[in-house]
């Protein structure tokens, strides 16, 4: 059976990462690609003089004379071949301390995700445990970390952080954590050699050289010793030759408002070899570039399941690792957001199949709706959900809802094993003495699960569907408004079978102000395949009908509306031909005839409507007056639009947007309400031109 559990607060702190990680996928999907271009890896077309003699069809000889290239085809262009040199990928976590007890999940999806790319190796800058405690429990948490790194296909080389080092408890030696770390993770400081590179490791909790006090925020005690100084300079020494050399620490000690000017004698040694490239450290858990100083390049990286004091992920505040790709000419440096990496060979036929059915299946079958009279809501939301795969399918369906809602529970969990069934239920209630203005936003989330990865798809985010039996007095209204469209998701639906529209000519129009215009917009529209649709892509007002299995179209002529002006825009179908006007005034036509072909989609104000139902290219502005009418209205091509239109007996639907409701009230009598969705809202705007 399925298993559900219910709570009053989101504290799934694993859901609040994960959700920053997907918040970071979604900012990332057009930076991902981006990403490979900056690590040095996309090839460049280079078009070759006119008069290149390309080889022949038979001769299948070298391009440009690199005998790594053969083909048999003519071509002018000249693709030009990689480099061949010692080039390598290392990545760099941040820190994993701080945050949430689950944080420790984020790591393991680091892990996983640096495994499918591949690096040669993986560095760490500091704070591997949790720390500040005693032996037995550092000891519990050494043996996690290292577990979970030891799943790493490439090896990893630790730095000690304060996390790491630092005692708190009785029997605090000396030296109280060093010991412990090295002989669990190895030394304090240390360097290595890979592929004529070398590596160097410092140590920045040393503490205060003459009281040996141990403090990150005392300056005193953000020295290195002697000692580390001594072995610095006899490295460097010795990695004279290297084709680069990279310094890693946990705190960085270049920022000197923080840690105090020590760090100037270690830069000045590293300035003095002339072959450091840079220096990577954490402590901060926030990204951070220094710039380049004498050559060398300051990067501070954010966290691996570590605590974040905010969530901004394009302002460095995120869950990520860096990916360093280094060439004999220098390094390029980028950052992937944890959970960004996706398994190619995971994404079998099956697989992709089973993310189909579940997608084309949400947000499930509601079986019961609340109910409004007036401003008074009451009932159930009961949503039934089957899970179409032979996999796991993990959902959480949550309510978002004002103080002015009681809810019986803000989200439920509920796991589906394979082709179950199950019903999530949620009390609503809304009291008919406060003015009802919004209805609560349903959020759906869904996960297919396998034995090797996990597949979240898009969340689904839609209004309460509320069975509405008598409208509030205050929708209707009695002062003028507009419908007020941000370009994004605002949009006005009206359920198809509330629409009685026979077949025949007809009139759409509506009055409309651009804030901007797009390739392609969807004005008033029940388009997908059939029915007919008012679109001002790019500014040029269009209206089609589905007519005897194709589309009429009307393109209006002339120059592009104009952003920032009230337009009045009506399609007329008169049964023989479909017409365009443009503040009365015909600007296009087509000739059409036949049968127009139907769909059960709904009338969507302020977009098109896609095969789902869901409004897509959305329209940015304001928009007022939408009419539909039996017959064709404008015949005479004469008749100038009314500021506010009227209802009479041909007309189907008349929406005048006035009032306050999440509904947009019928002025036709056929109560067929439209309901505000996204970022649709009324505002008091004059239709003056």
């Amino acid at each position: 059976m399925p298993t559900t559990h219910r709570s009053s607060t989101l504290d799934d702190a694993l859901a609040n990462v994960v959700r920053a990680a997907a918040l970071a996928l979604v900012l990332a999907g057009t930076s991902l690609a981006s990403s490979v271009s900056v690590l040095g890896l996309t090839t460049a077309l280079t078009v070759a003089d006119e008069t290149h003699d390309a080889s022949g069809p038979d001769d299948e000889a070298a391009v440009g004379g690199d005998e790594r290239f053969v083909t048999d085809r003519r071509s002018p262009v000249v693709l030009p071949l990689p480099t061949e040199e010692d080039a390598f990928t290392f990545a760099v976590f941040g820190d994993r301390t701080g945050g949430p007890r689950e944080g420790i999940a984020v790591l393991e999806q680091a892990v996983a995700d640096v495994n499918l790319i591949g690096p040669d190796l993986v560095m760490t800058v500091g704070d591997l445990v949790e720390g500040y405690n005693e032996r037995d429990p550092w000891l519990e948490e050494m043996r996690e970390f290292r577990g979970i790194m030891g799943r790493l296909r490439m090896p990893w080389f630790p730095v000690a952080g304060n996390h790491d080092i630092y005692w708190r408890g009785a029997g605090r030696p000396a030296e109280e954590h060093e010991s412990d770390y090295e002989q669990h993770f190895g030394p304090l400081w240390y360097a290595f050699e890979h592929k004529g590179c070398w590596f160097v490791v410092l140590y920045t909790d040393e503490g205060d050289p003459d009281t040996g006090r141990r403090s990150i925020s005392d300056h005193a005690s953000q020295r290195m010793s002697e000692a580390q100084l001594a072995w610095l300079d006899a490295t460097l020494e010795r990695t004279a030759d290297a084709r680069h050399v990279f310094v890693f620490l946990h705190h960085p000690r270049w920022i000197a408002e923080r840690y105090g000017n020590d760090w100037e004698r270690v830069h000045a040694r590293l300035a003095r070899a002339g072959n450091v490239r840079a220096v990577f450290a954490g402590h901060i858990h926030r990204m951070r570039y220094d710039g380049v100083r004498d050559g060398i390049e300051y990067f501070t990286l954010a966290a691996v399941g570590g605590h974040l004091e905010r969530e901004i992920p394009r302002g460095g505040f995120l869950h990520e690792y860096h990916l360093v790709t280094v060439r004999d000419a220098g390094l390029e440096v980028a950052a992937f957001p944890v959970g960004t990496a996706i398994d190619v060979r995971a994404l079998t036929g099956e697989v992709m199949e089973d993310v189909r059915r579940v997608d084309d299946w949400l947000p499930g079958r509601v079986v019961e709706r609340p109910k409004a009279r007036g401003s008074a809501v009451t009932g159930a939301l009961v949503h039934e959900f089957e899970n179409p795969t032979d996999r796991r399918l993990s959902l959480t369906t949550s309510l978002v809802a004002s103080d002015q809602w009681f809810v019986s529970a803000d989200h439920q969990h509920t796991v589906l094993g394979p082709r179950e069934t199950t019903r999530v239920a949620f009390a609503l209630q809304h009291e008919a003495r406060s003015p009802l203005r919004s209805l609560p936003t349903v959020q759906i989330e869904a996960r297919i699960e396998t034995e090797d990865a996990v597949f979240p798809l898009p969340v689904r985010t839609f209004p309460v569907p509320v069975e509405l039996l008598e409208l509030a007095p205050a929708a209707r209204g009695t002062s003028e408004r507009v419908l007020d469209l941000d370009g994004r998701d605002g949009q006005v639906r009206i359920p198809s079978d509330r629409i009685e529209l026979p077949d025949g000519p007809f009139t759409l129009e509506c009055w409309m102000k651009a804030d901007a215009f797009r390739a392609r917009q969807g004005l008033v529209a029940k388009t997908e395949g059939s029915e007919y649709g008012l679109f001002v892509s790019g500014g040029r007002p269009t209206f089609s009908v589905h007519l005897d299995g194709d589309y009429v179209t009307a393109e209006a002529s002339g120059p592009p509306l104009a952003v920032g002006t009230w337009h009045h825009v009506a399609g007329v179908f008169d049964g023989a031909e479909v017409r365009i006007l443009v503040d009365g005034v015909v600007r296009g036509r087509a000739a059409g005839s036949g049968a127009r072909r139907t769909n059960s989609l709904p009338l969507v104000v302020g977009a098109d409507v896609d095969g789902r139902g869901r409004g897509t290219s959305f329209f940015a502005g304001r928009i007022d007056e939408v009419r539909l009418s039996r017959g064709a209205r404008y015949a005479d091509g004469r008749t100038p639009p009314l500021r506010r239109l009227a209802n009479d007996p041909a007309t189907v639907l008349l929406l005048h947007f006035d009032g306050e409701s999440p509904w947009a009230f019928d002025g036709s009598g056929s109560s067929a309400h439209g309901l505000l969705e996204g970022g649709a809202r009324r505002t008091l705007e004059s239709r003056a031109r």
